[in-house]
């Protein structure tokens, strides 16, 4: 964060100071909402959160070397006292981007791949220039201004992740970091539920594109015709990626390894270069691509972006985290987070990634899908019990739609209970409604109340050299369950 004083900080939030609160003292960062993140020098921002209240916090903050405390009503430290601390902080990060004019703010959105996107974009960038770029998901209206509050007089770009939940929402985080390029990557169905239809969402999405000025970049998908119809939204000039033969930056002879990764040519109008993704899964292509496509923009040469590439490993948590156990079982950590379109990639990754050994899985309920919720989830059993699965366990509540769309796929629902486990108990006489597909046996489906009973239905059945897919909504807390297979404590 550039420095700034406290009497300026309460100039730009329209706050007040208070608390013996010196107007001279400089805040030089970082700001943080987390009180044991607090440094000397730092700014504590107080948010009044559902379990926490962060004003309860203050003292800890200013103990810890916080200069003061951005706050909504006085705490008993030098504070900035203003009406609306979100309002405050979205203020604060708008007024140190305007001072950075030489900083270029790339935008990066869409209803799948983001982060994994901005990640790869980010490394991109560091090879030409100073950049800042969100930790994780942090791009909703607190991590976003959080993320430009970052940046310094040295930061070249900064590479941003724009989340909606509404319509409106991507406008106004581009008011707070004007971009200068926008990366639209895909519409899809997440959060679907909230918008109301698709053509909500690309409304959306296609905020960031009017955010760009005449002489920024628009970077749209060539491949999904909702993204490619905002070229007509934006006065920036447009440049196209994908595997479409007339994408400007596109990928060519698209291989897959046993591993289910992707090797493929980078095609630009400079040049081409190979590519070997370290990144699991097909769709990573697409992610590469709208980085790779950005960073041409910006003049990288190719052969340095297929190079980057190539030796890009994950960087955040819980997306395609491929890990192998000392028995051989591997364990595919996808569940930061989950959609029918993301379901649909981390399955054909699966099959990638297993080949001919046993496969399970571990899913939950979809959610804001809206009215076509129940739809949905029935597609996403479907897709479950055509996966050529021996095991699918779904966890949680509201799995109705899941588990009759994997038994109309002809998976066969588990007829033993486990006590322990706490699975759902189905007459084996029941019949099964569809015969079974060729090629084997079927998949068995099992209803388990929560994580603590998928990781103990699981430990009864995988042995060495099975391969778990565990990927499902934020709220249902998967991830729990690959860890505690990993030897965590997941529970």
């Amino acid at each position: 964060m550039i420095p700034l004083p406290l009497a300026r900080i309460a100039e730009i939030t329209s706050g007040a100071l208070t608390g013996m609160a010196d107007p001279r003292a400089v805040v030089r960062g970082p700001v943080v909402i987390d009180s044991r993140a607090a440094v000397p020098g730092s700014l504590f921002v107080a948010f009044k959160g559902e379990r926490a209240d962060g004003h309860d916090f203050a003292a800890q903050a200013v103990e810890a070397g916080a200069v003061a405390v951005l706050a909504e009503r006085p705490v008993e430290v030098p504070a900035v006292i203003v009406g609306d601390t979100q309002a405050a902080l979205a203020a604060l990060a708008t007024a140190v981007c305007a001072e950075l004019p030489d900083s270029t703010v790339i935008g990066v959105t869409g209803s799948a791949g983001k982060t994994t996107t901005k990640d790869l974009l980010a490394r991109l960038t560091s090879r030409i220039g100073p950049t800042i770029a969100p930790a994780g998901s942090f791009n909703n209206e607190i991590g976003h201004p959080l993320t430009v509050l970052k940046a310094d007089e040295t930061t070249r770009y900064q590479v941003l992740e724009l989340s909606a939940r509404n319509v409106g929402h991507i406008a106004h985080l581009a008011r707070i970091a004007p971009p200068k390029i926008g990366v639209v990557l895909n519409v899809g169905t997440a959060h679907i539920g909230v918008f109301g239809g698709k053509e909500a969402i690309a409304r959306a999405k296609g905020e960031l594109v009017e955010a760009l000025p005449a002489d920024g970049v628009a970077v749209l998908n060539a491949d999904d015709p909702l993204v490619a119809a905002m070229a007509e939204r934006t006065s920036a000039r447009v440049t196209w990626y994908g595997r479409a033969a007339t994408a400007t930056v596109r990928a060519e002879d698209v291989t897959v390894d046993d591993r289910g990764r992707a090797s493929f040519t980078l095609r630009t109008p400079s040049g081409a270069a190979p590519v070997s993704l370290r990144l699991y899964g097909e769709h990573a292509v697409e992610n590469a691509l709208a980085a790779a496509a950005a960073a041409y923009e910006l003049g990288l040469p190719v052969t340095t972006i297929a190079e980057e590439l190539s030796e890009a490993e994950p960087r955040s948590r819980w997306r395609m985290e491929v890990t192998d156990r000392a028995d051989g079982v591997t364990v595919i950590n996808d569940a930061y987070n989950a959609n029918p379109d993301s379901m649909r990639a981390a399955f054909g990754a699966l099959d990638a990634l297993a080949g001919t050994r046993r496969r399970f899985a571990v899913i939950a309920s979809l959610k804001e899908l809206g009215e076509e919720s129940d739809a949905l989830n029935e597609g996403v059993g479907r897709l479950a019990g055509s996966a050529g699965l021996t095991g699918l366990f779904v966890v949680g509540e509201d799995a109705g739609p899941i588990l009759a769309g994997a038994r109309a796929a002809g998976a066969v629902p588990d007829g033993l209970r486990d006590a322990a486990a706490g699975t759902e108990t189905v007459s084996p006489a029941e019949p099964p409604d569809t015969a079974a597909p060729p090629g084997g046996p079927r998949t068995v489906v099992t209803h388990v109340p929560d994580v603590a009973a998928a990781v103990a239905a699981l430990e009864a059945v995988l042995k060495p050299g099975d391969v778990l897919l565990v990927k499902g909504p934020r709220v249902a807390g998967l991830e729990r369950v690959a860890e505690a297979l990993l030897g965590g404590d997941g529970r």
